[in-house]
């Protein structure tokens, strides 16, 4: 990265709100209905990963076979279950010190996006009050292949007519890591150190996160 305008991209569950647990509760009670073993263990798997992906992963662990009608029919009870969940988000769900990060990202003017796999990123963005930081939003409903490919993080970093070179990427999930990786960007993990042990930088949360640590990746 360079001294000037780069890409810095945010992942959305796990690293900007928590609705991670959301997700987890939605696909245990279609998993419970299914008669599915699902823990929380198992909801790792889903980090970062599509919809239509964490139901074939949900289905292949159970060794449950589905006819398209079921699958369509069950991505969208899942759906409505998390649509539900979600519909009483506030500011509050926004994890520690992010918007400290996003208003320094701004002061400096940077460049910031949402690269995530959620269709429903804007509409959280909306809930929790963040949509005016974010320039270009790329969710589920603008790519076609889910995280490892690198393909979100592409086009949010082409809207910000950024190159991947000058990108830098926040990542909670495996698969979101190794996106960013191949897509040459520089990726900061979010979490879990061993778990996200590929990415360039970890960080356990945002309280981590420095100003000074952001000025040098602004201005290396």
């Amino acid at each position: 990265m360079r001294s000037g305008r780069n890409a810095f991209i945010f992942d959305l569950d796990g690293v900007i709100v928590d609705t991670a647990k959301y997700h987890y509760l939605a696909w245990k009670k279609l998993a419970d209905r299914l008669g599915i073993f699902f823990d929380e263990i198992e909801n790792e798997k889903f980090k970062g990963v599509s919809r239509h992906k964490s139901l074939e992963l949900l289905l292949q662990s159970g060794g449950v076979s589905a006819s398209e009608s079921d699958f369509n029919q069950w991505m969208h009870e899942k759906n409505e279950d998390y649509l539900n969940l979600i519909q009483d988000m506030t500011e509050d769900e926004i994890l520690v010190d992010v918007k400290k990060v996003l208003d320094h990202l701004k002061e400096r003017g940077q460049g910031v996006a949402l690269g995530s796999a959620s269709k429903n990123a804007t509409l959280i963005l909306d809930r929790v009050g963040l949509t005016s930081y974010f320039e270009i939003i790329i969710d589920g409903n603008k790519v076609s292949k889910a995280k490892p490919d690198p393909e979100v993080f592409i086009k949010a970093a082409s809207g910000l007519n950024v190159s991947s070179g000058n990108s830098a990427v926040f990542e909670d999930a495996i698969a979101g890591v190794e996106a960013a990786n191949r897509a040459g960007m520089y990726s900061i993990g979010v979490g879990d150190t061993e778990t996200l042990q590929h990415a360039k930088h970890v960080v356990k949360d945002f309280t981590e996160l420095t100003l000074p640590f952001l000025d040098q990746l602004i201005d290396r």
